[in-house]
């Protein structure tokens, strides 16, 4: 249950549209509902402003489809990730309008139209990347933030990377997502002056050591703004970045040369 749903169901009250034993029925499922096998948190969006989000990986289709169908009562997103077409299956039939994405393996549920915010852009260096990217970017946009994918933009061809600075200067913050030796948010970090996010992932030959290599980098990026997250974390990077962008966007951010600048006009720029 999302904090607009519990203000409406409260102002209801006050109006004298709903009685208090109606309350009471919606509220009951907070803050947990038990099934079992499983504690599905409906309270989560009231404490973090975004829903729980279910990890399909190493969990049964059933249980998976029980889980998305529990989160689709109460709220009007709900996010799957890690999930196979034997998951998709089976919570297609218990919630039909919900989406299955075959190449970042995402469930998404969206229910009313949402006027996407901010601008954060995902940046993918190869196209073996794009599995982990795209679990980023619809992260992203099942959260309601605004995503710009710039994908095979790798260090091998800088140039298709540069022909982009226009939308990275304007983006809130940057997620760049690479394989190999991981050198793609080095190159970023130092082109912008927004947070970069980045994503190694368990592409490359024999010694980039599924992934580590191109964390090991990562981690000794040269680049002032650059943080890490884990192998092929697509999802974290995605919600790091969706937090940023709301922060940017509850203070009116605009980038420019002068750094950070508030709804009043005021320079920010020793604000991070």
């Amino acid at each position: 249950m999302t904090r607009d749903q519990v203000r409406r169901l409260l102002e209801s009250l006050r109006a004298g549209d709903t009685t208090p034993d109606e309350v009471l029925d919606a509220l009951a499922g907070l803050p947990f509902q038990d099934l079992g096998f499983a504690k599905v948190d409906h309270h989560r969006g009231l404490r973090k402003g975004l829903p729980e989000v279910i990890y399909g990986a190493g969990k049964t289709p059933e249980q998976v489809a029980e889980i998305f169908a529990r989160l689709a009562e109460r709220s009007p997103t709900v996010l799957c990730t890690r999930a196979d077409p034997a998951a998709w299956g089976t919570v297609r039939r218990r919630v039909p309008d919900a989406r299955y994405h075959p190449i970042a393996r995402v469930i998404v549920l969206r229910r009313g139209a949402v006027e996407p915010r901010g601008l954060v852009v995902v940046a993918a260096a190869g196209t073996s990347d794009l599995p982990v990217a795209e679990e980023t970017a619809l992260t992203l946009d099942a959260f309601g933030s605004r995503v710009e994918r710039l994908y095979d933009v790798g260090v091998a061809g800088l140039h298709r990377l540069l022909a982009h600075g226009e939308v990275l200067r304007k983006a809130r913050c940057v997620v760049a997502v690479a394989g190999m030796e991981g050198a793609l948010p080095s190159v970023i970090g130092g082109l912008v002056a927004v947070p970069v996010i980045a994503v190694p992932t368990s592409v490359g030959y024999g010694a980039s050591f599924g992934g580590v290599a191109a964390l090991l980098a990562m981690l000794n990026s040269c680049a002032s703004g650059v943080s890490v997250v884990n192998i092929d974390n697509g999802f974290g990077a995605g919600y790091q970045a969706h937090l940023i962008n709301r922060l940017a966007e509850g203070r009116g951010r605009d980038v420019n040369v002068d750094g950070w600048k508030g709804k009043e006009g005021k320079a920010r720029g020793d604000e991070v």
